[in-house]
Formats: C-alpha cells, sequence, structure tokens
C-alpha cells in the first residue's frame, strides 16, 4: 500500500512524535496492528508484522517501559534513547515515504521525521530531569505513564486521523515546553539557595 505524499507527512511526523515518547511503542503497535490485520501498513514497513520483529520489539519496549519507572535509571535511558528517537523518527518517515522522490524523502525524514522524534524526546528528557531535581526521582512515574500513553494514543491516532495527530502533536509539545519552563522556574528558588 502507497500512501500519497500529503496524508505519509501527517502520519510520519505523529509517528515520529510518538518514537520520541517511546522509541519502540511505535513501531510494536504497527506491527501488531499489520499482524492481525487492523491497518495494511506500506511495503516498507510490512517487515515489521513479522513475528521476529514483533518478538524483538516486544522484549525491548518491555524493557524501555520497566526502565523508565525506576528513578534514575529513567534519566539513563534518555541518555540512550534520544539518538534511538531520532534514528527512529528518521527510519518510519523514510520507509513511509519509500515511493516519493528520494530528495523530497530524505529530506522531510531528517528535518520532520527526526527533528520531531529529537524535539519531543528532549522536552520529555528535560522534563524528566526537572521532576528528579524536584522530586529525588519519585514523582517521574507520572511523567512516563504520561509518555506511555501519549506514544500509544499518538500511533494509533496517526493511522486513523493522521491530520488530527499532526495538530495534537504540536499542542502536546507547547504544552511540554510551557510545563519545562515552570518546572525551571519552581527549580530555580531551590538552586539560589545552595551555597557556592
Amino acid at each position: 500500500m502507497d500512501i500519497d505524499l500529503l496524508t505519509a507527512i501527517p502520519i510520519a511526523i505523529a509517528l515520529s512524535a510518538a518514537c520520541g515518547f517511546r522509541v519502540f511503542i511505535p513501531p510494536l503497535l504497527i506491527g501488531l496492528a499489520a499482524r492481525f490485520g487492523v491497518i495494511e501498513p506500506p511495503g516498507h514497513l510490512a517487515w515489521l508484522a513479522s513475528w521476529q520483529a514483533l518478538t524483538l520489539l516486544l522484549i525491548a519496549s518491555s524493557i524501555e517501559l520497566i526502565g523508565y519507572y525506576i528513578p534514575w535509571v529513567d534519566n539513563m535511558l534518555d541518555t540512550i534513547t534520544t539518538p534511538l528517537a531520532v534514528t527512529a523518527g528518521i527510519l518510519l518517515t523514510s520507509n513511509l515515504l519509500a515511493g516519493h522522490d528520494p530528495s523530497i524523502k530524505w529530506a522531510l525524514a531528517i528535518i520532520a521525521g527526526g527533528g520531531t522524534a529529537g524535539l519531543v524526546q528532549s522536552s520529555t528528557a528535560a522534563l524528566r530531569a526537572g521532576s528528579t531535581g524536584l522530586t529525588g526521582g519519585l514523582g517521574n512515574f507520572i511523567f512516563s505513564t504520561i509518555e506511555l500513553l501519549l506514544a500509544s494514543g499518538f500511533t494509533l491516532l496517526a493511522w486513523l486521523v493522521p491530520f488530527l495527530a499532526l495538530a495534537l502533536c504540536l499542542l502536546a509539545v507547547l504544552a511540554f515546553w510551557a510545563l519545562i519552563k515552570f518546572v525551571r522556574r519552581k527549580i530555580a528558588p531551590k538552586q539560589k539557595l545552595i551555597p557556592t
């Protein structure tokens, strides 16, 4: 199944944002949906429905999921998952645009796919670092749960209503940046109390 460019772009951006929240959840959900005939992904993503891919994605998703619920481990995971999220965004976007002009495909894959995944991942990493500073890591499970829900939700919406998913991605990024500013304002007074 080939997807026209105007539909592929919002799907790709929403999936890239989902990868920014959780790297392995979007490919796992796409693979499961394709395996059970819920969606028909483009030919270049069909391999996600193989049992081998699903097994590896399930293992990786489980490790990622558990790791993000352990204080301080979640912060370490952010350093690993940031480049992985960018790579996943680029790969998903390039595969979705496989039938299109290579110059357009790769420009969009790097800028829109990798850029969106990197922006979302860096936002969540900054929020988690702020939460760790405020709560000693004990409040991070709230962000982990929200990220898991957003990764799953954006993946599903990307296939069902791509333009709504795109709009919600933009709103989510704006909300996260507003939240980052709020957390930084809360941390700044505490840092002034620490003698240098």
